[in-house]
């Protein structure tokens, strides 16, 4: 059976970002939030190399994805791998085995997922199809929160107090907040589709 094996590379790093009339600094994957949509086959075998420039330790889990004979680098932070220190570098196994369809990565460590985070679709195999008739447009919806506060300073407040976290300030997909929420209006997420498709 023959296998691809793709190579994709990974900045974890501080980048601003403005949303409910504030901008603050948050953990990005290639300074994008959400992170970067990942495009694989059905049977595909992907190297991420996570090279990371952020300020805290980091570790990446793939959800969803079996990882057969092969979990070493799964993402739970000191259970399948050691976290990704700043400055360091770690090159990722992913293996497509059997999945197909959507999933999601993100970050597993501390709170770090509030903002390192993207979708994984998973194509079937070259010459096969869905077992479902061929969407008519693949667009990943995102379902995310968003915390005026610093997401690590929150983090900390929570564990020393021993209480629960501070509920989100918005709630936002594919990382916009709605309309109803402050300054969010000219950045939403909005998706076009022809009321004719939606019968067929």
């Amino acid at each position: 059976m023959l296998q691809t094996c793709l190579q994709a590379s990974s900045k974890v790093k501080d980048v601003p970002y403005t949303r409910l009339c504030s901008t603050k600094n948050i953990l990005t994957v290639n300074g994008q939030f959400p992170g970067p949509t990942l495009h694989v086959n059905k049977g595909d075998t992907i190297v991420v190399d996570v090279l990371n420039k952020g300020n805290y330790n980091i570790t990446i889990h793939w959800h969803g994805v079996k990882q057969p004979r092969y979990p070493w680098s799964d993402g739970p932070e000191y259970i399948t791998q050691c976290p990704i220190q700043p400055g360091q570098k770690f090159s990722q196994r992913i293996i497509f085995s059997s999945e197909e369809g959507t999933l999601w990565w993100h970050a597993h460590s501390d709170w770090t997922r509030a903002t390192v985070y993207g979708a994984i679709i998973i194509h079937p195999k070259k010459g096969t199809s869905y077992p479902f008739p061929k969407p008519h447009a693949e667009v990943p919806i995102i379902l995310g929160e968003w915390w005026k506060k610093d997401i690590m300073e929150l983090y900390n407040e929570f564990r020393e107090s021993g209480g629960d976290p501070n509920v989100s300030d918005a709630y936002t997909i594919n990382g916009q907040p709605g309309d109803l929420y402050p300054c969010s209006k000219s950045g939403i997420f909005e998706l076009g589709y022809p009321f004719s498709k939606l019968s067929s």
